[in-house]
């Protein structure tokens, strides 16, 4: 069992697919024609991170209640998580293609970080790799010995 897509309202398809594809460097699996659940056309959008196993669909914010929603999906959080291997490499070539970044990229126990935000607005942590050996945690309820 895996978790197969996720979804991130947006307000225009071509600019995400711009911004996911161009900026970020995800495949574009699928743009087909379909229909709202009323019949009305819109398009089936997924795109997914080279060699990722869960892929995002890019849908068009659809009525008032999903257009006040575009950017703030979980309440200003960060809600998408984005993990490269070199994390300086891909951070630059972000800032050179213009993404909004929230802070400096610090170094934390599960490795490089920075908040960045999606061309709909939403907050994602660009991850990189831990500096130096990868530690264990002991679950909480193993004695030490």
């Amino acid at each position: 069992m895996h978790i197969d897509l996720v979804t991130i309202l947006v307000e225009d398809y071509d600019r995400a697919i711009a911004f996911f594809v161009d900026v970020l460097g995800f495949d574009l699996v699928e743009d087909s024609p379909a229909l709202t659940n009323d019949g009305r056309a819109k398009r089936w959008v997924v795109v997914r991170p080279p060699g990722g196993g869960t892929a995002v669909l890019l849908a068009r914010a659809d009525g008032r209640a999903q257009a006040d929603a575009v950017g703030e999906q979980v309440a200003g959080r960060v809600g998408f998580f984005l993990r490269v291997e070199d994390f300086d490499a891909v951070h630059t070539r972000m800032i050179e293609a213009g993404v909004e970044f929230v802070g400096a990229p610090r170094t934390e126990p599960y490795g490089r970080v920075v908040v960045f935000r999606d061309v709909a607005g939403n907050r994602w942590d660009l991850l990189g790799p831990v500096a130096g050996p990868p530690t264990r945690r002991r679950p909480p309820d193993v004695p030490v010995e």
